[in-house]
């Protein structure tokens, strides 16, 4: 699965990733490979996926792992939509 996730500022990640978990407006929920098709509203929360990740210098500050090993961002609000594998998250 691919996963981009983009700020007002800049694309802050870019790769394959083995699963995505969102802070949907109506609970956390997670994304596998051959998820079906899905655009959603996230609120306040923490975006969470796993794979094989490297992060750019310039942008890793935003990033933390978690004690599963997920990397993870904090986010305000922002959309999120899968298709055809490819995971593009829109994020403040």
């Amino acid at each position: 699965m691919y996963l981009e996730i983009v700020s007002p500022e800049a694309t802050l990640f870019a790769g394959e990733v083995t699963s995505v978990t969102v802070p949907g407006v109506h609970g956390e929920f997670q994304m596998l490979k051959d998820h079906a098709p899905i655009v959603s509203l996230l609120q306040e929360g923490k975006v969470k996926f796993v794979g094989n990740v490297t992060l750019e210098k310039e942008h890793a500050d935003k990033f933390t792992k978690d004690e599963n090993g997920n990397t993870v961002l904090p986010i305000s609000s922002g959309t999120v939509e899968l298709k055809d594998n490819k995971i593009i998250v829109l994020a403040d």
